[in-house]
């Protein structure tokens, strides 16, 4: 296969987003409408997915907003039914929608939390992904993205908990990957570092442990959404279609 910019092209093909009201979803949405894909694209509340897909169409993306609650199974059944009422099934599923409403140590964690963060972010995923993989198998195609984080390599104490689901989230991408290949389905990953978005704000608002985090970056700045979207264009697209197991770190090199 040439090594031309048709590799990226995803016209004709539909891909979903979750969590993409704003933040990495949202430029991931974007940045793959903008390389010719219809794009679903999903969160829990209706007017902020409403509000980001009219967004997507005044760039002249094809977007359709759906609402869904990724910590309930039976949102994301409802969610697959409705993407298959609507039209080509997806060649594309980013799962990205997560959640953390706490802050702390794993011994401070209260449970209530734990179930929550576990629920949404690692249990979500993999009915969203066993939906999606059971509607690919019979046409032996498909790309599953996981957004996953560098916590899960290296846990972070502030977000403990959500180290952790991040963590179970690269052994759902490698499983999946190994289950699904034979089907000629991509399972791949993608962690971001620090990325300045209203679901890291707490990070940056600890200027102290912000600047801590910096030093260790050798690009010498955080992240914005913007800079993750190429590894999920690569990631959707033909340029990898000889790749499914893994886990791409986007972090500004981050020592660890």
């Amino acid at each position: 296969m040439p090594l031309t910019r048709e590799m990226f092209d995803l016209t004709g093909r539909r891909v979903l987003v979750t969590g993409a009201s704003r933040g990495i979803g949202l430029a991931i949405a974007r940045g793959l409408g903008k390389q010719g894909a219809d794009v679903v694209m999903t969160s829990r509340k209706p007017e902020g997915i409403s509000a980001a897909a009219e967004q997507l169409k005044t760039d002249g993306i094809a977007a359709q907003p759906i609402v869904c609650h990724q910590g309930e199974a039976a949102s994301i059944r409802a969610l697959f039914e409705q993407i298959d009422a609507s039209g080509a099934p997806l060649d594309v599923v980013v799962i990205n929608a997560a959640t953390n409403p706490v802050m702390g140590t794993l011994v401070e964690t209260d449970l209530g939390a734990w179930q929550k963060i576990i629920e949404v972010n690692l249990t979500g995923s993999l009915v969203t992904a066993q939906q999606a993989a059971r509607r690919m198998i019979p046409r032996k195609a498909g790309s599953i993205i996981i957004m996953t984080s560098i916590a899960a390599f290296d846990p972070m104490s502030a977000i403990a908990a959500y180290s952790v689901s991040k963590a179970g989230l690269v052994g759902l991408t490698k499983a999946l990957a190994k289950e699904l290949g034979q089907h000629n389905i991509r399972v791949n990953g993608i962690a971001p570092g620090l990325i300045e978005t209203k679901f890291s704000a707490a990070l940056f608002q600890n200027r102290h442990a912000y600047e801590q985090m910096m030093a260790d970056v050798p690009l010498g700045r955080h992240g914005q959404p913007e800079d993750i979207v190429g590894a999920a264009v690569f990631l959707a697209s033909d340029a990898s279609a000889y790749m499914t197991g893994q886990v791409l770190i986007v972090d500004g090199g981050t020592r660890r």
